[in-house]
Parts: structure tokens; C-alpha cells; sequence
């Protein structure tokens, strides 16, 4: 907002009350005098709310961070339309933007609004984007008077907003109520609005309180490209990550491959072992000695001989046996032995050593 000046509020003054000579006063609201429009005093840019564009999360998503465009320039386009529809809860960006595309006669437009809670409406300002081709990075101003932000007071206020010779008036219609937009060159909207029955108020260019344009199309295509980017950088990221684990796996079986081949030779090296004393064991003279314990034992039971002990040491067999006295050791080979000179035993059979 702006402080008027003493000469243009003189002006102002006189144009009033030019419009209103000879007309009738009216009875359900008594006429401001024009001594009583004040002037408002500019705020001071610390009093005033600050607000700047920030990315949203289809900026991050689709790597446009670097893109986005915090400074914009106030413009005014030439085919700003206004309008109110009803305020669903988390509706309100779809119903906006089907009230504007059929206003506009194109679903290519650029929208902003603010919800008033108070009665359950939304309030909306938009134009078409074709009408955004020389300021493609800018904001319109008067979106600050819409209810709920900050310049704005009451719908009794007529707001107004000048850039370029051409001008905007904002106002809400006593009769209906509904949200009305002025809009052309200054010498024509500027009388019309100043012979109006009611207070306005100037909104500068130098707002610090800055409300971006909404774009569904372009919002869309952002989406689209951040999904293509994000698959993208997912197969990037999955495949490494197989490509991690594949690495990873012949390394471990470079690693297990050693140790196979330790444990196999090893293995191998028992089995020889296994099979060296298997083989030794069969080459033994166990079964040679079984066999002739049997021969002994069976030559000494068929002349009433008993077998005392049979000796192997250090591969020398010694035997040791009864036999009766009559018996002749070179009557039977098997039996070869010389006589003990020991003491017979009490049924008198006498002891043999035998060496085979």
C-alpha cells in the first residue's frame, strides 16, 4: 500500500462529488463525505508480512532445484479474470482450476486463490498462459488482497493495482455479493473506481508478501519428468547394487574355491593314508597265523595233545604243547618239534617246542 498524496486525494475529491451532484442519496447506507476518506499510511517493510516462492517436492524430484525462480516481477496481465466457487477441503486446486479453464476457455491457465473459511468459499484470480509470454517469471499483486492474505481488510474496500498505464480494481458487489475485477487502461478504471461510494486502497509493487502462480499443466508434466527420473535412478541404483552383490559373491567364491581345494587335498590325503593301512593290513600274517594255530590244534586233538602257547616275536614263531609220551615228532611234519627238558605234566604227557 501507498500513501496517497494531498493533491491526488484533492482530486479525488473533486471527481466524487462531480459524480454524485444531482444524485440521490441512498437510504440504506448514508453517503461518506469526502472529507472522511482517509488516507492509509505505508507500512514499514519489517511490520509487513514477508512470504517468497519455495521449491516443492516435484522440483526435488524431478532435479529442477536449480530452475526454480525465487525472484519474481510483479505484472499485471491483460486477461486477469476473477471469480469465487464453494470451498471443499482438499479439493480446492481441482475446483479452482475447472472454474478458470472454463472461464478461459482453455485448460493452459495460471491460477492462485485464498480459502475464505467465513463462508466457505474460495476466491481465485486467473488468466490464460499464453497472456504470461513476456513475463513468464512474474506474480500479480493485487492476489494479496483476497481474503485471508495480507492486504486484505474488508469487502467493502475497493483494492487497487497500477502498473504500466493499465490498472486492476478489486471490489465485492453490495448488491450480490460476488467478487468483481476491473480491469484496463488507467484513465478509465481509475475515475471509475475513485466516483465509487467507498474507500480504496493502493497495492505497490514493492510487496514483500510474493504468491506464485499455479500451473496444473506445467505441475503435471514436472511430476511426469520426476517419476521418469526417479525409475531411472532407481534401475541405476538396483543395478549396482546386483552388480555389488555379484561381485561380492565371486569373491567369496574365489575365497571358498581355496578353501574347497585345501579340504580336497587333505581328503585325499587321509583316503591314501586309509588305503595304504587297509593295505598293509591285508599284507599282515594274521590270517597266516590263524591258520596255522587251526593246523596245530587240530594235528594236537587227533593224538590227545593240547596246545599251551603260540609266540610271534619280531617274526619268529615259537609254540609250545602236551603231548603224549609215545609221541614221535618225525612221524607227523606238522608237529616238528624237540622235547622240553621239563618235568612232565601229571597225567604224564610230556612238553614239545615247536619253531614253525
Amino acid at each position: 500500500m501507498t500513501t496517497i498524496s494531498k493533491q491526488q486525494l484533492i482530486t479525488d475529491k473533486l471527481k466524487v462529488l462531480i459524480a454524485k451532484i444531482g444524485k440521490k442519496p441512498s437510504q440504506d447506507k448514508p453517503m461518506r463525505a469526502p472529507e472522511m476518506t482517509e488516507t492509509i499510511e505505508e507500512e514499514s517493510p519489517e511490520a509487513r508480512q514477508t512470504r517468497t516462492p519455495k521449491a516443492g517436492i516435484s522440483d526435488y524430484i524431478a532435479g529442477e532445484l536449480s530452475d526454480f525462480k525465487e525472484d519474481l516481477s510483479p505484472f499485471l496481465p491483460v486477461e486477469l479474470i476473477a471469480g469465487e466457487v464453494p470451498y471443499v477441503v482438499g479439493m480446492e486446486a481441482e475446483t479452482v482450476w475447472n472454474a478458470a479453464s472454463q472461464a478461459c476457455a482453455t485448460e493452459k491457465v495460471n491460477f492462485t486463490y485464498s480459502v475464505d473459511l467465513a463462508n466457505d468459499k474460495i476466491t481465485y484470480l486467473a488468466t490464460p498462459s499464453a497472456s504470461l509470454a513476456s513475463a513468464p517469471d512474474s506474480w500479480c499483486p493485487i492476489v494479496t488482497a483476497l481474503p485471508g492474505n495480507p492486504d486484505f481488510i474488508d469487502k467493502q474496500t475497493v483494492y487497487i493495482y497500477e502498473q504500466d498505464a493499465s490498472a486492476a480494481a478489486l471490489r465485492w458487489s453490495e448488491e450480490t455479493g460476488r467478487v468483481q475485477l476491473f480491469i484496463g487502461a488507467s484513465r478509465t478504471i481509475l475515475p471509475k473506481v475513485q466516483s465509487m461510494d467507498t474507500n480504496f486502497v493502493t497495492i505497490g509493487r514493492d510487496n514483500p508478501y510474493v504468491i506464485e502462480w499455479k500451473n496444473r499443466q506445467l505441475k503435471t508434466e514436472k511430476l511426469a519428468r520426476g517419476v521418469i527420473r526417479t525409475l531411472v535412478l532407481s534401475g541405476v541404483a538396483i543395478s549396482c547394487l546386483l552388480l555389488s552383490i555379484l561381485l561380492f559373491s565371486n569373491i567369496s567364491l574365489f575365497f571358498t574355491q581355496n578353501s574347497l581345494d585345501k579340504v580336497t587335498r587333505e581328503t585325499k590325503k587321509a583316503s591314501n593314508t586309509l588305503i595304504e593301512d587297509s593295505y598293509k593290513a591285508m599284507q599282515s600274517d594274521i590270517i597266516t597265523h590263524n591258520i596255522r594255530v587251526q593246523q596245530l590244534l587240530d594235528e594236537l586233538y587227533k593224538i590227545d595233545g593240547t596246545l599251551l602257547k603260540y609266540t610271534i616275536s619280531k617274526g619268529k614263531v615259537s609254540w609250545e604243547a602236551f603231548v603224549p609220551p609215545a609221541f614221535s615228532t618225525t612221524k607227523n611234519p606238522k608237529l616238528r618239534a624237540s622235547i622240553v627238558e621239563d618235568k612232565p605234566s601229571k597225567d604224564g604227557r610230556i612238553r614239545i617246542r615247536g619253531t614253525k
